[in-house]
């Protein structure tokens, strides 16, 4: 069985929100005179990285990221790949590109991996997202998971319409996948989150197997 891992790995000057509080690691302690033991504090938005959003993110008394049943975080996974010149994913580019209704969960492979944001330090306001149509065929499709190969599955100019059509009808979010080697195509997807009751988003570490 192949094992793809598509999380990013998380370190100090990965890409982050602007205007969030971003990702810090810090050594506390150090092997030497003083200590016999290596420890690290690790200080974070939970939306860094990879990660999942839940209803709470944008619903008020929405679930929280412990109450998502993990058949919609595991199960048969679509890799979609859209051309580089694209900065928007509409409901007519998903119609299109997406012959397999049946399936009920959908990773985007976009410009971002084709660009390599993940690469630099600094993060991309131009990035690839979907717009609020493309978010509300999702909803009109039955799909239970939708992922995107960036910080967020709406573009950073947007307003939050496309998260809350997502959102409010139980649509996972899964953002910051690394799929810059990932091919096209079908897979399975184990998305494991960390177990943190009451907030509404958690990294998450991510892998497909094929």
């Amino acid at each position: 069985m192949k094992i793809i891992d598509i999380s990013i790995p998380l370190r100090n000057d990965l890409p982050t929100w602007p205007d969030g509080y971003g990702l810090h690691i810090s050594t506390l302690s150090s092997i030497g005179d003083k200590s016999e033991a290596n420890v690290s504090r690790l200080d974070m938005d939970v939306h860094c990285g990879t990660h999942i959003d839940a209803p709470l993110h944008f619903i008020k008394n929405g679930t929280t990221t412990n109450e998502i049943p993990f058949n919609k975080l595991i199960g048969e996974v679509l890799i979609v790949e859209f051309e580089n010149s694209k900065d928007i994913i509409t409901s007519e580019d998903l119609n299109s590109e997406i012959k397999n209704k049946s399936v009920k969960k959908i990773l985007l492979k976009t410009s971002n991996s084709l660009n390599d944001l993940w690469n630099k330090n600094e993060f991309d306001k131009d990035f690839c997202a979907i717009s609020a149509d493309a978010a509300q065929w999702l909803v009109d499709n039955q799909i239970d998971l939708i992922g995107i190969d960036y910080c967020s599955i709406q573009k950073f100019y947007d307003s939050s319409i496309t998260h809350k059509i997502i959102l409010q009808n139980n649509i996972v979010i899964l953002e910051g996948l690394d799929l810059r080697n990932v091919e096209p195509g079908l897979y399975n997807l184990i998305c494991l989150p960390l177990s943190i009751e009451g907030i509404e988003g958690i990294p998450a570490r991510a892998i497909l197997t094929k």
